[in-house]
């Protein structure tokens, strides 16, 4: 096998790891609150500013310590270096198709659009949770964010308190009650 072969192999690996996140929705906007905004900006910057530049400097020595095919620091960089290359693409896709949209304009209201935390009851098991509706690039759902596209957003947004609707799961379709809307207070 070639070289050039496995290059363009590798290169078309690369491409895929870029959707390490979930795509968007066709025709769909990248919608992300402002903190998450300015936290995958500040990621952007650190890997720009200080990481990739550090990765640099460490292939550089390595690579003039002689023989690179058996040299742990060069080909650990080389391959940081790529890592950090790709991260750096991914965020830039990101930053240049988000939609900031600011969840304080929606202060008071007691109906859901994005970035409000809503806490509902499961009327099957009675459980009570708590999520807060964010952007693709900011949902964790340990810290009870989920994205704006995950089916029990889809199932809350514009809804309102005190409604109950349907929502369809794999392991079947419950029906949960919302019991409370709220949105940041506006910054002053």
């Amino acid at each position: 096998m070639s070289k050039a072969f496995t290059r363009e192999q590798d290169a078309s690996l690369d491409e895929e790891d870029d959707g390490a996140l979930p795509p968007l929705p066709a025709g769909g906007k990248n919608y992300i609150t402002p903190q998450g905004y300015a936290r995958l900006r500040a990621e952007l910057l650190h890997l720009i500013d200080d990481e990739r530049p550090k990765v640099v400097e460490v292939v550089h020595w390595a690579a003039s310590n002689g023989d690179r095919s058996e040299n742990g620091d060069y080909l650990y960089g080389k391959k940081r270096l790529r890592e950090i290359d790709r991260r750096i693409r991914f965020l830039t896709k990101r930053l240049e198709i988000a939609e900031v949209a600011d969840p304080s304009v929606h202060h008071g209201n007691d109906q859901v659009f994005f970035g409000a935390t809503v806490t509902y009851e499961d009327q099957t098991t009675g459980e009570e949770r708590t999520v807060t509706i964010v952007g693709i690039d900011e949902a964790d759902s340990l810290a009870g964010q989920v994205s704006w596209i995950s089916p029990i957003a889809r199932a809350l947004l514009k809804c309102r308190e005190g409604d109950v609707v349907k929502l369809v799961t794999p392991s079947g379709a419950h029906e949960v009650e919302i019991l409370k809307v709220s949105y940041p207070a506006p910054a002053a």
